[in-house]
Order: structure tokens, then sequence, then C-alpha cells
């Protein structure tokens, strides 16, 4: 299988994909659009990925896009090292955290959006730490649910890493980066770091993407 993600070193969207592809092993390879030159708009991306987005994942030359779409054909190709549980009800359950930040934070944090706001960069910032602070309180409580439902683990999902913590990591470093406090949070902190003392999720975190800027 023949592997071209197209990607971003700060797109919180294509760190997931990253994620998973080092958690399960599989070796891709890197094209990288540059969203603030506004490449991922250009006709020939457009092909690829119609609402000119990263990650899209060349897959044997046929495009797929959207993270979730993504991660659900690797974890069906390749199961090993499963990041969705195999009970029908403990996998909707990873979903609904899934959603809640694919859904319910982080489109609302995307460029696309904020210059479509407003090009002062405090008005910007203010937006995407309401909408951090709403969500991430939606998520703490989702955990204590899924706690109390199934136990307590150093993951989002008891002891075992899931396509739930692959996209809290993500959004939580966003979070982070807009200053969002993060003691309001327990539980999704814990998980956070928790998840970052992983090779998987430290070697594709942004700083250490190809295409990140290098520090003088």
């Amino acid at each position: 299988m023949n592997l071209v993600l197209y990607d971003y070193w700060r797109s919180s969207s294509a760190w997931r994909v990253r994620f998973a592809l080092h958690h399960k092993g599989i070796a891709y390879q890197s094209r990288f659009v540059n969203l603030r030159a506004s490449e991922q708009l250009t006709d020939e991306h457009k092909k690829l990925s119609p609402l000119g987005v990263v990650p899209c994942l060349l897959v044997n030359g046929r495009s797929l896009c959207e993270s979730v779409a993504i991660l659900e054909y690797l974890e069906d190709v390749v199961p090993e090292k499963a990041l969705l549980p195999r009970d029908p009800w403990r996998r909707a359950r990873v979903r609904q955290l899934v959603e809640l930040v694919n859904s319910g934070i982080q489109p609302l944090q995307n460029l696309i959006v904020l210059d479509h706001l407003s090009s002062d960069e405090g008005v910007r910032q203010s937006w995407v730490r309401h909408f951090n602070q709403r969500g991430l309180v939606a998520l703490e409580s989702a955990l204590a649910s899924v706690d109390a439902e199934f136990g307590s683990g150093p993951y989002s999902f008891g002891d075992q890493v899931t396509l739930a913590d692959v996209y809290l990591v993500p959004q939580v470093a966003t979070a982070i980066r807009f200053q969002v406090p993060m003691d309001p949070y327990p539980r999704v902190r814990a998980v956070f770091e928790e998840c970052m003392k992983l090779e998987s999720a430290v070697a594709s975190s942004p700083q250490n993407q190809p295409d990140a800027p290098k520090k003088p």
C-alpha cells in the first residue's frame, strides 16, 4: 500500500492522521501544503481535496480526504494496534469523543473561519479561546461519563489508546497555543500529558515535522 499524506505541520487535523500512522507503524510519504501561503486553495489541490483542506491521503493514487474517513479506513485495512474497541457500544462511545472534537471544537478555529471573522488578532484569539473553553467543558464532562461507565485509566478510554486520544491531543495543544488555561479540565489535561509520553504522539507533533519553521 503506497500512502502519500498531504500535510501541514500545524494542522491539528493532519496531526491526527500522523499520530495514527505512527501508532500503527504505517509507512507514508509527505507532501507539504503551506496553508499560510493558501496552497490548499489552488485548483491542483482542490482536485484532490474539494474543500481545499488537509489532510488528504493518497492511497495507491486514489484520494481520500477528511480525518475521520482517513482514520476509519486505516483502522479497517491495518487492524493491528487497534484504535477502536471491538465492542459496538464501546466503539460508539469512542466515536462520540471523536465527534465532540471533530465537529464541536476544531472547525470553529479553522484558518478560513478566522479569516472570515476578522483580521484583528485580538478578536481572533478571543474567538478561539471561547470555543475551545466551551468544547473542553463538554469534553471534561464526557470523559467523566466514560470513566464512570467503564473505569478510569491513563487515556481517554481506560488503558487503551484510541481515536479519542488521537483527536484530544492536537486539540489540547491548540488550546494551549491560544493560552487557554487547562486547570479547569484536569482529566483532559492528564490524558494529554500521558499521551505526550508516547513516541507516536511526539513523532507526529507539529514541531517535529520537516515543514515546521526552524528555530534560529
